[in-house]
């Protein structure tokens, strides 16, 4: 298979089956020589934050000269996207070996009348290969769906766990309430290894503390009140700890976004657990989170233009507190997609509740999930936002959405992830480059 075959194959494997056993996953592992074990990993779990928090994990381990894998999902333009070397996507002759080497394992599972890997499985999989044969020395990697039953779980050996902040989302495989949800993103804990998790939601802490002590994992919180914005613009933002370890430095990132400051902490704090087994200058570790780039989360695309995926109760509040600090000083403009099965009402009635926007514009994304624009459009003007307007086509609704932005103000583009990928992927064809 050459590689647009071997994408193919893979986007064609069902997305949501029923999960394979962990057991079947570390065979794989082990059939594949234990990739796994030739590298140290840190394992990151969460609703929100676990992404941007490997990033920035991963931007610090960079800047003190350490070979850096990174394994996240969703990707928004290019499935490479999902397994980053030094920050960088891998190539399609990475990517390909990769799967033919675990296209040959599920072709012998299948024929011995046993199970294909899912399709998160193929992707972990071919992770770990990928890093093992690139030789880098440390991985973030960042769970799937949960925690306990997660692929990446099968890695057994990480360095530490981190769990970031916990809300609703994927209820119907999670849970329906915090602690049931808690709980499973805290089976990533290993007996003896040290977590380091979002405590800002005591009943998601107490449920995270009570598994690390049962598993004799030390443990440590980090809140909000631990942190001090000390500036905030539409460049980025400074902040500070208040912990003695980082006394009087601040730090700087590159999001506008209040919410990346727990995600930095959180990264910070595990580096500060961390120092006796890997030693990171703390010029390194300023470097590190000043340069971090992550895609899709509150992020700059264009001078004014931030695309953000906030697709979930928690997301979606935290964008709110961001344009809410902007709309003081700037004219807001919106675009907005969602897909059926979010709750977009509310999503809808949460942002107009709060934030107030010279124009808003809806499209439609999503595929077979896609929500109508006019149906979309119909629900903001329902809920006092008169100056909504429908267009079906993206790119004619992102054009749009620029003139209306103008000069003096900033344009929020949210509600969907592939809406973001959506512009991403538009933004790169009129740079020339490959998408």
């Amino acid at each position: 298979m050459n590689y647009e075959e071997a994408v193919a194959y893979i986007e064609e494997t069902p997305k949501f089956t029923t999960k394979n056993k962990l057991s079947h996953t570390k065979e794989c592992l082990r059939r594949l020589g234990d990739p796994q074990k030739k590298f140290k990993v840190i394992h990151v779990a969460g609703t929100n934050g676990k992404g941007s928090t490997c990033a920035f994990l991963a931007s610090v381990f960079r800047a003190a000269g350490f070979s850096c894998g990174l394994f996240t999902s969703p990707h928004l333009v290019t499935i490479n996207e999902r397994f980053q070397i030094n920050e960088t996507d891998v190539d399609d002759e990475a990517f390909l070996s990769a799967f033919h080497k675990v296209k040959a394992l599920a072709d012998e599972l299948v024929s011995e009348g046993s199970y294909h890997p899912t399709y998160f499985e193929m992707l972990f999989l071919m992770g770990m290969v990928i890093f093992a044969e690139a030789g880098v020395e440390y991985v973030m990697l960042e769970t799937g769906l949960g925690g306990r039953l997660d692929a990446t779980t099968a890695v057994e050996n990480p360095i530490a766990c981190v769990i970031t902040s916990i809300s609703f989302d994927h209820m119907q495989y999670l849970g329906n309430t915090i602690r049931e949800i808690a709980g499973e993103k805290a089976g990533i804990i290993v007996p003896g290894v040290p977590v380091i998790f979002d405590g800002n939601n005591e009943e998601a802490a107490e449920m995270i503390r009570n598994r690390a002590a049962g598993l004799q994992a030390p443990f440590f919180e980090v809140k909000r009140e631990d942190t001090k914005i000390l500036r905030n613009t539409r460049s980025g933002i400074d902040f500070s700890m208040k912990n003695g370890y980082y006394e009087n430095t601040a730090f700087s990132i590159p999001f506008i976004a209040g919410y990346q400051v727990m995600n930095a902490a959180l990264a910070v704090r595990t580096l500060e657990v961390l120092s006796s087994q890997v030693k990171i200058p703390q010029d390194a570790v300023k470097k590190g989170l000043k340069e971090t780039r992550w895609q899709g989360r509150m992020e700059t695309v264009l001078p004014g233009v931030i695309v953000d995926g906030a697709h979930n109760e928690d997301g979606v509040e935290k964008f709110v507190e961001t344009a809410e600090h902007f709309q003081q000083e700037y004219p807001l403009t919106l675009l907005f997609s969602a897909v059926e099965d979010k709750d977009y009402t509310d999503m809808i009635r949460t942002i107009l509740n709060r934030i107030h926007f010279r124009h808003v514009i809806v499209t439609q994304v999503g595929g077979y999930r896609k929500v109508p624009a006019e149906e979309l459009a119909e629900i903001f003007r329902r809920e006092g936002c008169l100056s909504a307007e429908s267009c079906e086509d993206t790119e004619e609704s992102f054009r749009k959405a620029l003139e209306e932005k103008e000069e003096d103000g900033i344009l929020f583009c949210v509600g969907s992830l592939y809406l973001v990928g959506k512009i991403k992927e538009l933004l790169r064809k009129e740079r020339g480059e490959n998408a």
